[in-house]
């Protein structure tokens, strides 16, 4: 099982930057991928960004051209730099990693998902 520590959230002007951080941590074998949800009030929680284990990325269109994920692979961390922050980014913003708990799991794709507690982005004049 993966435990999932974020940080970085807080309340930011339109138009600012914030970098979101999360480490994976615990008993697992491997991390295939790691990214970003969020969830406003009232709405499902969506696909903000994710990247794979060999480094592929995938963004929202919302978000594409704004924000960037990367991450550190000694570290098992993964980070979101959010530039050009809009009001419509405000959320709860949810880290996420895809692991297998063994070899066998990694060579059948068995992935099972972890969530982190969520922090809270507000962008806001």
């Amino acid at each position: 099982q993966v435990q999932l520590a974020e940080s970085g959230g807080g309340l930011v002007q339109p138009g600012g930057s914030l970098r979101l951080s999360c480490a994976a941590s615990g008993n697992f074998f491997s991390i295939n991928e790691m990214g970003w949800h969020r969830q406003a009030p009232g709405e499902q929680r969506e696909l903000v960004a994710a990247i794979t284990s060999g480094g592929t990325t995938n963004y929202a269109d919302s978000v594409k051209g704004r924000f960037t994920i990367s991450k550190d692979n000694v570290k098992n961390t993964v980070y979101l730099q959010m530039n050009g922050l809009k009001p419509e980014d405000t959320a709860v913003y949810y880290c996420n990693a895809d692991s297998a708990a063994n070899k066998f799991a990694q060579l059948r794709r068995q992935f099972l998902r972890s969530w982190g507690q969520g922090t809270q982005v507000t962008v806001s004049s």
